[in-house]
């Protein structure tokens, strides 16, 4: 090995530090926070809407046989439900 060479070492060059350019919103100051009802309201949907497909297809429901317009109603709550999901922060 010469004198002058070095063994070792970084291999990859050291990062830069400019800016990319990018905008970052700063933090906000306070947090919105959703009321009581919303997540009350997700869940009594979501559940209501299996209840609803289940007792359907059990024959619990009016009407005796499964019926399409129950497994749509049950269906139709439970998106419901996952659009309030949505809405809570």
């Amino acid at each position: 090995m010469a004198k002058g060479e070095r063994r070792g070492g970084r291999t990859t060059p050291k990062k830069q530090t400019t800016p990319t350019g990018r905008y970052t919103p700063p933090t906000p100051k306070s947090k919105k926070v959703s009321p009581i009802w919303v997540p009350v309201l997700m869940f009594v949907c979501l559940g209501l809407g299996v209840l609803i497909i289940l007792a359907n297809y059990v024959g619990l429901m009016p009407g005796g046989d499964a019926s399409n317009w129950y497994l749509l109603i049950g269906l139709g709550l439970i998106t419901a439900g996952f659009l309030i999901a949505t809405q809570y922060r």
